[in-house]
């Protein structure tokens, strides 16, 4: 559980850029692409996982002015360096910057489990089983977190959770990108201000 809460704090410093508000999730495995290829400069995989969900899931949504992952853990199995497996809810969000506020264009969740290597420029995702939607969604779930399954369900129930975990990663991104932002505004809500 240490380990687990150790990653979680690396996770809240460790951003990549991008953000959307429509949601959504892939269905089945997903090969990774080249672009979820960490540099050499990675400190762990939770890199690769970031520049995947930037590069290949949030691509996919209406675009801003910078994609911001959120990653929220649920196990990681690193048994084997070569294949880490990490399950968790997986979220991306596109914001645009108007003013000192960053204003949420869209995104989404993505629940699974990653498959990461470690390989001589870094680290590679090398495939994503992600929950099915719809009538899809529990056996997917079941089948992908197993045992975890009921640790899953909690933590994506937990909206209060993720939000004070969005804002304070998105404060950290803020921070390290020297980006003019302390508030974040979703559609038809008002501003929330970043923690310091």
């Amino acid at each position: 559980m240490n380990k687990l809460l150790m990653l979680s704090a690396v996770v809240a410093v460790m951003m990549g850029a991008c953000t959307s508000q429509q949601g959504g999730s892939a269905s089945g495995k997903a090969e990774a692409d080249s672009t979820a290829v960490a540099g050499p400069d990675s400190v762990s995989y939770l890199d690769a996982i970031d520049a995947y969900l930037v590069d290949s899931l949030g691509s996919h949504y209406s675009q801003g002015d910078m994609c911001v992952p959120l990653t929220m853990l649920i196990d990681v199995d690193e048994s084997n360096a070569d294949s880490v497996k990490v399950w968790g809810s997986f979220w991306v969000f596109n914001y645009k910057l108007s003013g000192d506020t960053l204003k949420t264009v869209s995104g989404g969740s993505h629940p699974g489990m990653f498959l990461v290597s470690k390989t001589s420029d870094g680290y590679k995702v090398v495939s994503f089983d992600a929950v099915g939607d719809g009538s899809r969604y529990e056996p997917t779930g079941k089948r992908i977190f197993g045992d975890k399954y009921d640790a899953f369900s909690k933590l994506i129930s937990d909206e209060k959770k993720r939000e004070q975990q969005r804002v304070e990663e998105l404060a950290a991104y803020v921070k390290q990108h020297g980006i003019k932002a302390t508030l974040v505004q979703d559609a038809d809500w008002p501003a929330v201000k970043l923690p310091e």
